[in-house]
């Protein structure tokens, strides 16, 4: 081990957060076992509840966070100050050392860390080894210039803004538990190089491999704190480097069912719990189909599916098998449709997606060598008695004189038939590459 120097990020200071609002203080798994840790230690329940109003109504300053220790100016309601600090106990060396090898162990861990999450299995996988990162009864230990020997209203205010700032990073608990965030992911990249470099004679030593390779990866990490992530070349670079990737996930049989959001209590101004349990089930329902399609053979090979812009994704929101009353309004006002385009969107859209879509709102102008190769197939797809007499219509559009029909040509060349239906043009049915064959289900007789 190369040993921790870890002066150059041994505090930070976190600026004084904005009142809270809602009515939790922890989102995430590791702030709310941080909170439990403070309401299973205090034992003055009053206190706390004095500490959470004083944390919700903005009256805890900067806060700075050291190995071993927290500390705030916490204002009181008559407008007096105190310094509030507590304590958590730091892990030693040796704790370290475990702990860091139990990281380096397995990808998932890293990858986690590196997005600013703590990993559950790492923190079982440490305490089963009888190492607690997360503190529990009795590990918050306060100090209070207004001298009370337990948990105050002060030193409860500074944990509860604590739990935000963990909310946002955990390596705000692994500060506190003597490793600032630039040292540990140096030393578990030096770790995972280590593990990484060749042992077999002739080979390079493994300590001068571990030093070429962590110096190499310093730059993927230093990439990752400019722009917010590692790039997929950056990581398949430092594929000799880094742990071996987990197996692929198992596809489950159905997508996950999201929580209920009908609780007794009411939802804030403007939040639709049944918007968001639509979109919840949307998501679950996209993720198992993605995943399903990267799990097949040959799926390397596909070509990658455009993003959907606003509008389109507002389109196949609404054409879902179930949309619960009043979603699609809200999707129409939020794509700038009236309703009555919605729903010829959301037809459209049944039939083939973006491309149908696009052939609905959209007119595009085919070039001189498309324009020709499209009457050559319009020439061409009827023996001559059963020819339609074709009306052009547009750049792209021909009606079929005598008949309430219509062919639209896709900038892909696909046919895809149309229908009048109160004085406007709606899709009729799935495109086709032979314009006789989209037309085929549509009837021609006399309009």
């Amino acid at each position: 081990m190369s040993g921790y120097d870890g002066m150059h990020d041994a505090e930070r200071t976190f600026a004084a957060l904005p009142p809270a609002r809602g009515s939790g203080f922890a989102r995430t798994w590791w702030g709310r076992a941080w909170l439990k840790a403070l309401e299973d230690t205090a034992l003055d329940g009053e206190q706390l509840k004095k500490g959470r109003k004083h944390a919700r109504a903005g009256a805890v300053g900067a806060v700075s966070v050291r190995p071993g220790r927290i500390t705030a100016v916490v204002r009181d309601g008559d407008g007096t100050s105190y310094r509030s600090d507590v304590l958590l106990q730091e892990l030693s060396e040796d704790e370290w050392d475990r702990l860091l090898d139990l990281a380096v162990e397995s990808a998932g861990h890293i990858a986690a860390l590196l997005d600013h999450e703590m990993p559950p299995h790492l923190v079982e996988d440490a305490a089963a080894a009888g190492l607690e990162l997360l503190p529990g009864i009795g590990d918050l230990d306060p100090e209070c210039s207004c001298e009370a020997w337990d948990h105050c209203p002060h030193t409860a205010a500074l944990c509860y803004q604590v739990a935000r700032l963990l909310d946002e990073d955990p390596f705000v608990l692994l500060l506190m538990r003597g490793r600032g965030e630039r040292g540990l992911l140096d030393e578990l990249q030096e770790r995972s190089a280590a593990r990484a470099a060749p042992t077999s004679p002739g080979s390079t030593p493994a300590s001068a491999s571990a030093s070429k390779d962590a110096e190499g990866a310093e730059g993927a990490v230093d990439a990752r704190a400019a722009a917010g992530g590692v790039s997929a070349e950056e990581a398949f670079a430092a594929r000799d480097i880094l742990p071996p990737l987990p197996a692929p996930p198992v596809l489950p049989p159905a997508p996950g069912t999201p929580p209920s959001l009908d609780t007794e209590t009411d939802p804030a101004p403007g939040l639709d719990p049944v918007a968001l349990e639509f979109l919840a089930a949307d998501a679950a329902g996209r993720a198992h189909r993605l995943l399903a399609e990267a799990l097949a053979p040959g799926r390397e090979r596909a070509a990658v599916e455009p993003s959907l812009a606003v509008g389109q994704d507002a389109v196949r929101l609404a054409a879902a098998e179930s949309v619960p009353p009043g979603i699609a309004t809200r999707l129409a006002d939020g794509s700038g449709r009236r309703r009555a385009d919605l729903d010829l969107a959301t037809r459209a859209w049944r039939f083939g997606g973006a491309a149908a879509l696009s052939v609905l709102e959209e007119e595009w102008t085919p070039g001189p060598e498309a324009l020709a190769r499209a009457k050559t197939l319009l020439a061409e797809a009827w023996e001559d008695a059963d020819r339609p007499v074709l009306r052009p219509a547009g750049a792209a559009r021909w009606t079929v004189v005598g008949a309430e029909a219509q062919l639209r040509l896709g900038e892909d060349g696909r046919w895809w038939p149309y229908r009048r239906e109160r004085g406007h043009w709606v899709p009729a049915g799935p495109a086709d590459q032979d314009p006789a064959a989209a037309l085929a289900g549509l009837s021609l007789g006399d309009g």
